[in-house]
């Protein structure tokens, strides 16, 4: 049995992974530790028999909770500023940690995967831990080192809630294809577009275009536009509800329990794409 503590067990991500995790024969939940519905029983909240009756603990409680819980392995779906505080300590601990959170810092990420090499403790980071959406990464490379010489646009769209502008999906898009066709995205992505001074300033030649909508109750949608002369190819992943990001979830909570080396894995390694 994998000894699982679940970070932010109230958010929308989180309950759905403690919904999965409770009834899944090949995982403990131990712990859980937010910043609300302190002292409820995380069952109850999630509508999910729990005969260990696991109470949410307050997250400034987290390292105390690890001493006592003992878990094998800690999933984080929360904020950029939380995850990289409790991450930290998760780490320190030798933790092994599943995390989803988007729009981490480069000093976080550098300080986080120290300590996962020195404490021999893996984890995985993935901005979408969605099947489809991995697969779709695959096929990226291959339509971005085919299409190179194509006009590229990236599109996503989210619920009206999300913080960040400009997805980690989006931005992991970005990456990918900058890295196949060889280009730095510093001088090519251009982040929506405003009305240029005349019209020569306008068009997307040589450029990237990254184009993020906010609104209503929009789980997740990105659009790659590869667009030649008289043809255009559209590549587009819909996620229709956030299961698909927490069944991901319990898969990489699987596999980084049995890894040995001290590294930062993604969930193309998850997936053995």
């Amino acid at each position: 049995m994998i000894k699982l503590l679940i970070l932010g067990p109230t958010g929308s991500m989180g309950k759905l992974i403690s919904e999965l995790a409770l009834q899944d024969e090949e995982i403990d939940v131990v712990a859980a530790c937010g910043i609300e519905n302190i002292g409820d029983e995380l069952g109850t909240l999630v509508s999910v028999k729990d005969n260990k009756k696991v109470k949410v603990s307050d997250i400034n409680d987290l390292e105390n909770v690890i001493r006592e819980t003992k878990p094998d392995v800690a999933v984080d779906f929360t904020i950029a500023k939380a995850t990289e505080n409790n991450c930290l300590i998760c780490a320190q601990n030798a933790l092994r940690c599943v995390i989803g959170t988007t729009a981490l810092s480069q000093e976080f990420l550098s300080e986080f995967e120290k300590l996962v090499k020195v404490n021999k403790a893996p984890a995985v980071i993935s901005p979408n831990m969605a099947t489809g959406m991995n697969v779709f990464f695959e096929i990226t490379k291959k339509l971005a080192n085919y299409l190179k010489e194509w006009d590229i646009e990236i599109i996503e769209a989210h619920h009206n809630r999300k913080q960040d502008n400009y997805s980690g999906t989006s931005l992991k898009i970005l990456d990918i294809i900058c890295e196949t066709i060889g280009c730095k995205k510093e001088e090519v992505a251009k982040y929506g577009r405003s009305k240029g001074k005349s019209l020569r300033e306008k068009g997307a030649k040589n450029e990237i275009g990254i184009h993020c909508i906010r609104a209503g109750d929009i789980v997740g949608e990105h659009i790659i536009l590869f667009a030649g002369s008289g043809e255009y190819i559209e590549l587009k992943h819909n996620a229709i509800n956030r299961y698909c990001f927490a069944e991901g979830a319990i898969k990489a909570i699987k596999f980084i329990a049995r890894q040995k080396e001290g590294k930062i894995f993604e969930m193309k390694d998850v997936l053995n794409l």
